[in-house]
């Protein structure tokens, strides 16, 4: 009767920790799906700056092309969850690098329809950025299930592998030289 009664306690322990353990990766998984979800309207939005800079930027064009590619890349579909994260880690430095460049056309800054659009892309940019904390948070309460025992145990045997949150690249990590900003 003792030996029925551990037997039941360890499979109950055994239940809630694979419970646990799939209730963190649908988490992990649903928080990349609403950065996905927010990805997209930045990919949605991108053809309509292209356009309406394409007007005023003529020697922007390498720049323009770079993000319309990055752009097609990322909605391919073809993509792995991490190979998103890299391309969208390009499109944000090459949207970062358009609206640098858009400081040289005071007749576009002043164009009601690119200050819309800019607008709007400083709001998708915020809303990116609260699901990338969103996505990290679940990934890592994701990765302590999976590293912290005995759940570690019962991940290993369901090959639950340790996932990579969100970081920023190393070059959007280094200190803005206000001075070169003067300086143009």
């Amino acid at each position: 009767m003792i030996l029925l009664i551990v037997v039941a306690v360890l499979a109950l322990i055994a239940l809630m920790i694979y419970n646990g353990l799939i209730r963190k990766r649908n988490e992990v998984e649903n928080a990349f799906g609403g950065m996905d979800v927010q990805l997209k309207k930045r990919y949605d939005l991108i053809p309509n700056i292209v356009s309406t800079v394409k007007q005023y930027a003529t020697h922007e064009r390498d720049l323009l092309m770079k993000v319309t590619e990055l752009r097609a890349q990322a909605i391919s579909g073809n993509l792995s969850n991490d190979e998103k994260v890299a391309v969208d880690n390009q499109i944000s430095g090459a949207i970062k690098g358009l609206m640098v460049a858009v400081e040289n056309y005071p007749d576009l800054k002043a164009n009601e329809n690119f200050m819309h659009l800019q607008r709007t892309l400083n709001e998708v940019e915020s809303q990116i950025s609260a699901s990338r904390r969103a996505y990290n948070a679940a990934v890592t309460d994701y990765n302590n299930g999976v590293e912290t025992f005995p759940a570690n145990i019962m991940a290993g045997m369901m090959g639950f592998k340790r996932k990579q949150v969100f970081e920023i690249p190393e070059t959007e990590r280094a200190n803005v030289n206000v001075k070169d900003l003067f300086n143009g």
